[in-house]
């Protein structure tokens, strides 16, 4: 999703009781606030299959995945951030009355022509900093292509999946992704420059 910036210092207190009256968004960047655009058919097609799928696995099970309503917290050295992740799994969920989760195990996103370089880099970097981040997932719309930075004792490692026949283990949550559920229904466009997501 494209982020405009609204351009004011905000405390972390106010920007989480502002955002639980809002219509609009917004992710926070050490006291800025970016209002977040709309998503394509295609990418709420491919994040909406992948919650199916790992509401599906994780069922009866300690982890729960979380839709892109639910914001994820980074406490980086300097400041404080807040994400909106297409998908995420938590195993160590914050209170029911939090509106963010500190603790993801999982984190997705569906990469477009204008979220890629903030996904593959801003966001990557923040989230790999997460202690109990096992694995960000990055999903591709243009073909059935996905790459998992998982965590292993040497740092984070890339991992492709290519084609419709594979699946990604995702053995820290129990469960597994198969490229044919993420891309269930979903026709395969070529990306275009101007699309907001």
């Amino acid at each position: 999703m494209t982020a405009a910036p609204k351009l004011r210092d905000v405390s972390v207190d106010e920007y989480l009781a502002d955002e639980l009256d809002s219509q609009v968004k917004h992710e926070y960047l050490g006291g800025y606030v970016y209002a977040m655009a709309g998503a394509t058919n295609a990418h709420n097609r491919i994040a909406s299959n992948v919650l199916g799928a790992l509401h599906a696995g994780l069922r009866g099970k300690t982890c729960q995945p979380f839709n892109s309503d639910t914001k994820i917290r980074v406490k980086l050295p300097t400041h404080m951030r807040f994400y909106y992740p297409d998908v995420s799994v938590v195993c160590d969920p914050n209170p029911a009355d939090d509106s963010f989760q500190d603790q993801p195990v999982v984190i997705v996103e569906v990469l477009s022509p204008k979220t890629r370089r903030i996904d593959e880099g801003e966001k990557k970097d923040a989230y790999l900093t997460i202690p109990s981040l096992c694995a960000y997932v990055l999903i591709e719309q243009v073909c059935p292509s996905v790459s998992v930075y998982r965590r292993t004792d040497q740092g984070f490692v890339r991992d492709v999946y290519d084609g419709a026949n594979e699946v990604i283990a995702l053995a820290e949550i129990e469960t597994q992704l198969s490229l044919s559920d993420i891309y269930d229904r979903v026709e395969f466009v070529p990306e275009r420059e101007n699309e907001e997501s």
